[in-house]
């Protein structure tokens, strides 16, 4: 079985940086090419498709749109905990490599030097990703948060015929119920939220880089520029006018087209918000992030 190893080793194709082994063979007996391992994270409508859709530029790069993994992560932890009667067979080690398991066989076929797994859910899991992977980085995505929920109350407005996934494809309610639902604690906007806040303050911040949606879309190069410089990765030229990434399906079966979708350019766009004037300003103030005397030290902003 091909394991990621947790000591990270240098590469003499990456000008020395410090990469993860993938074990094993290829077929025709030849090491497989090393690879490192990523992560986007942060909150919802906040960027983190387009994020993926230009590092897929990069042919030394694998990224997409979120995926199964940390939840697989988090069904595995929970039934290899005291829950499961046959834990007693299972100790810390083991977990680790049943863990490393995981990435390494889900990427197996991915040939890509470096690799971007993308879901909310990883600044919950920062210490086990530290643990894990040591020179993993986390770039988490970010925007004010009243734009969030008007982001998606605006796409819940614009299929009005078709219930949505976001919630439970229940038919019906206001704008104050559903930025209500979405805000709190274990809801869409309100969960991420939560861990980005425990990943921004905790111990392993200094490997966190959070990339605003506003500086994203208003400045692309000078964001792209300070997330090459975050992973210490050779720079790379993107096509800001020409972004191919589709995964129409996957939303419509969602019952929520346009969830994933970006546009062909990076661009910033101003329109009037959806939300009315008490519920907007419930949010505005959550964006820590922009204030610099909220910003704890050893955490990266752009």
């Amino acid at each position: 079985m091909r394991t990621i190893s947790n000591q990270p080793t240098k590469s003499p194709t990456t000008g020395g940086r410090r990469v993860f082994r993938l074990g094993g063979r290829r077929a025709h007996g030849e090491e497989r090419v090393m690879t490192a391992i990523h992560f986007i994270s942060g909150l919802p409508r906040s960027g983190s498709t387009l994020l993926a859709a230009l590092l897929r530029q990069n042919s030394r790069f694998e990224a997409g749109m979120s995926g199964p993994l940390a939840g697989l992560f988090g069904a595995l932890l929970g039934e290899m905990s005291a829950r499961n009667e046959f834990s007693v067979f299972i100790d810390d080690a083991k977990r680790q490599r049943i863990l490393h398991g995981l990435f390494d066989n889900f990427y197996a076929e991915c040939d890509a030097e470096v690799i971007f797994d993308t879901n909310r859910a990883w600044c919950s899991w920062m210490p086990a990703i530290a643990r894990l992977f040591p020179d993993a980085k986390v770039i988490a995505c970010v925007r004010e948060l009243p734009w969030v929920i008007d982001s998606i109350e605006r796409l819940i407005q614009r299929n009005v015929f078709s219930p949505s996934s976001i919630f439970n494809y229940t038919a019906g309610g206001t704008v104050y119920t559903r930025a209500n639902g979405v805000a709190a604690q274990n809801g869409m906007v309100g969960a991420p939220f939560d861990s980005l806040k425990q990943a921004c303050f905790g111990a392993q911040r200094d490997r966190l880089l959070l990339v605003q949606y506003e500086t994203l879309t208003n400045d692309p190069a000078k964001t792209m520029h300070a997330i090459y410089r975050f992973l210490d990765e050779p720079p790379f030229e993107h096509d800001f006018d020409h972004i191919d990434y589709d995964v129409t399906e996957f939303d419509e079966r969602a019952g929520t087209p346009g969830l994933h979708t970006v546009g062909k350019t990076v661009k910033a766009q101003t329109r009037e918000t959806l939300l009315p004037p008490d519920l907007f300003n419930r949010f505005v103030h959550d964006a820590f992030w922009r204030d610099p005397q909220k910003i704890p030290d050893g955490l990266h902003v752009v």
